[in-house]
């Protein structure tokens, strides 16, 4: 998908190619630009107002519960306290059965004992074992509603730990992050380690490995290095992140660690090998004593709504030693400047979609697989451990795309108001120049076309004998000519006012009479026409309009040059019968630009295989040539002998255009009579009429299938009531054939 959006961004580009100052191109990249960057302000603020915190918060946690499932932590041995032990034992548990249990677990020689339990009396906990250095009891710091709970009284204060734990302070209240270490002030819970930190750790120096505090940002165990969370990690904005905190890498909480319950130690129904060498952490399951936490996992289905505290401290102890020992990789995320990059990038891009892809449909669909695109690159970043931003980044790539494509709709509407104005415009100046080509005097008028004979061969002749030397317009340095007939010439020049001098058309057009009445309605007719084909030049396949001006009672039109040959060498009699793929292609090809030109309410007059060009650079077909400003110039030797008050080629133009009155469908007929004409080898003009329905005879001269022969027979009806009434018909009729 990327690289076809590149290869259209290619195209566009290279439609301006040696004139990077156009309107056109301007104006595209200045939308793309200020919709982008005013998207991604008004995003960025509104992510600073926490306004997207709970959304992105959200994705993290989905992100979190896709990921592949991990194998259990082989360090840690889980005893919980289940409703079935509670239904056994008495609660609060006394001394003497927590001491049992304990006494149990030391005989198989764990390395770690970390016990998570609050009881009123614990008064001699673990005062029988022998090694009361590896056994770990917690406390709870005080907080706003709550008092503190003290530890165990017997206890060495280094091996307390406090119990608290931290959902993130809005609605989910889900437990996101851990605080490793914070300073306490309180009287009695005065540790500065979290019970899980120091289990993790209290295992790891056992393996010779210490814990280093060098700054508040940073903490080492070994030589492995924890960033702390700071004020705007990740997608958090405005985060109370004092104390040493982490973002919790989380495991499935059924396939976190080995778990036995408190009746299977006591009633010796456990591997000893669960046990040994191992950090054995003692909690609490029952919901009816707390009701546990919410976690990432609370959203799945297949897993208990809340998690019991102990549960989540052993997450926090696994992370801890599965990072250090086996190198499992820590959360990361971007600093704010990458992500400000990051949001700005997909609003660019959504802002270049909604400017190619103009049709709601067609922008959904090529907005949803981009959009996917971006979900697809989120989620394999977070499965590498990278957590950056996809909320605002899709917010921004759908706001820019519907924006731009809002704003392109406005002005291509705007725009098109303004042609047809100009088209009802050029239908008066055509109206008037039709009655003065009309007005003839037998006198007056030979002896003016007479004169205008003279003055304007001689007019002519000039630029053949200096062409090199002659500059129009004091700028565009005539080459060659490339066409000449009537009182009309057409060459190719370099503009000298331009870097490079790149080449350009210019069409030169002289009227067919010089009194001031034709030469005002000319005037008129000319400007009316070339605003139209500068609005039409903006299209990748019709060439942009670069300049126009009257030079001595001349008109000229300068015009992109497009590098190619013309249909009418490919075409037969040139060249042999052309295929039905040729056929179709030809025709989905000048049709996707009638498309365009026909919303415009413009009809083009002179379809014909010498109008239509087929690019040298990409081979696509470009049409030339709008024909309103001909009938400023009498007839030419292939053009009809109506030629002064319609246009059209003999043979192409159907018989409303011939009488002057052409239509939509009548550039259609001109384009069903080229592929009539491919299929055939027959000149349109050789073709002969059905003397009772006007319908043009073709189909015994060649075979091709019933489907594509239809199509044909459709465009080049006599009537145009009986044709096809919009080129979007015939396109789709014509997708039916290929499919």
């Amino acid at each position: 998908m990327i690289s076809g959006i590149l290869e259209k961004l290619r195209a566009a580009l290279a439609k301006y190619q040696g004139y990077g100052d156009s309107p056109a191109n301007k104006n595209w990249w200045q939308i793309i630009l200020f919709t982008s960057l005013g998207v991604t302000t008004l995003i960025w603020g509104v992510r600073e107002l926490k306004e997207l915190q709970s959304w992105e918060l959200k994705a993290y946690d989905q992100m979190l519960r896709s990921r592949p499932i991990e194998p259990p932590d082989p360090r840690i041995l889980l005893v919980t306290i289940t409703e079935e032990d509670l239904a056994r034992q008495k609660w609060p548990l006394p001394d003497a059965t927590i001491n049992q249990l304990l006494l149990k677990l030391e005989s198989y020689q764990p390395r770690i004992i970390a016990l998570n339990l609050y009881r009123p009396e614990q008064k001699n906990l673990a005062a029988d074992l022998k090694n009361q250095k590896n056994i770990i009891s917690t406390c709870l710091l005080s907080s706003i509603g709550r008092s503190e709970v003290p530890p165990p009284p017997n206890f060495n204060q280094d091996n307390i730990g406090y119990s608290d734990l931290i959902p993130d302070n809005h609605e989910d209240q889900i437990v996101r992050r851990g605080l490793l270490f914070a300073h306490s002030t309180d009287n009695k819970c005065t540790t500065s380690f979290s019970f899980a930190a120091l289990a993790a750790v209290s295992y790891l120096e056992k393996q010779g490995l210490e814990i280093d505090f060098p700054d508040t940002d940073n903490f080492y165990v070994g030589k492995i290095n924890f960033p702390t969370l700071k004020t705007n990690s990740g997608s958090y904005k405005g985060l109370d992140a004092a104390g040493y905190q982490i973002l919790l890498n989380y495991r499935q909480s059924d396939r976190l660690a080995q778990q036995v319950t408190l009746t299977q130690v006591l009633s010796n129904q456990l591997n000893p090998n669960w046990v040994k060498d191992r950090l054995v952490i003692i909690g609490i399951t029952a919901a009816s004593l707390h009701p546990g936490l919410y976690t990432p996992y609370s959203a799945s289905p297949e897993q208990p709504a809340r998690t019991p505290a102990v549960l989540i401290h052993a997450q926090i102890a696994s992370q801890l030693l599965s990072t250090v020992i086996d190198g499992r990789p820590q959360l990361w995320y971007w600093p704010d400047w990458a992500e400000l990059v990051w949001v700005w990038s997909w609003s660019i891009v959504g802002s270049i979609l909604g400017w190619r892809f103009r049709h709601p449909l067609l922008l959904l669909v090529v907005g949803s697989i981009t959009l996917a695109s971006l979900v697809g690159i989120c989620v394999g970043l977070f499965l590498l451990a990278g957590w950056i931003p996809l909320i605002p980044p899709a917010i921004a790539l759908v706001i820019s795309g519907v924006s731009v494509m809002a704003y392109t709709t406005y002005q291509t509407q705007q725009q098109t108001q303004v042609i047809i104005l100009q088209v009802e415009q050029q239908k008066a100046a055509i109206e008037q120049l039709n009655i003065l080509l009309k007005e003839t005097t037998t006198t007056a008028d030979s002896t003016t076309i007479r004169d205008l004979h003279v003055h304007d061969n001689s007019a002519l002749t000039a630029p053949e004998k200096r062409t090199g030397d002659l500059l129009l317009g004091g700028r565009y340095q005539i080459s060659q000519v490339l066409a000449a007939g009537g009182f009309g010439r057409t060459y190719l020049a370099k503009d000298t006012q331009r870097p490079g001098n790149p080449s350009c058309v210019v069409k030169q057009l002289m009227p067919a009479r010089r009194d001031p009445r034709f030469l005002q309605v000319a005037r008129r007719l000319f400007n009316t026409e070339a605003e139209i084909l500068e609005a039409l030049g903006k299209h990748e396949q019709i060439p942009a309009l670069l300049a126009y001006f009257e030079d001595h009672q001349e008109f000229y039109l300068v015009q992109e040059y497009i590098s190619g040959h013309t249909l009418g060498e490919e075409l037969p009699p040139v060249q042999g019968l052309k295929s039905e793929s040729f056929v179709i292609d030809m025709l989905k090809g000048v049709l996707e630009i009638l498309v365009f030109v026909h919303e415009h309410r413009v009809i083009h007059r002179d379809i014909k295989p010498t109008n239509i060009i087929r690019s040298t650079q990409n081979h696509r077909l470009v049409l030339i040539d709008f024909g309103a400003v001909k009938l400023m110039q009498p007839p030419t030797s292939d053009q009809t002998e109506l030629a002064t008050v319609a246009i059209g080629t003999r043979g192409y133009a159907p018989p409303e255009q011939m009488a002057g009155h052409p239509r939509l469908s009548s550039d259609i007929y001109a384009l069903g009579m080229m592929g009539i004409q491919a299929v055939t080898g027959i000149p349109p003009q050789e073709l002969h009429p059905d003397s009772e329905t006007g319908n043009i005879i073709w189909r015994e001269t060649t075979s091709i299938s019933e489907e594509l022969a239809v199509i044909l027979d459709k465009m080049v009806r006599y009537h145009f009531s009986d044709r096809y009434q919009s080129s979007t018909a015939v396109l789709q009729d014509l997708k039916r054939i290929v499919k």
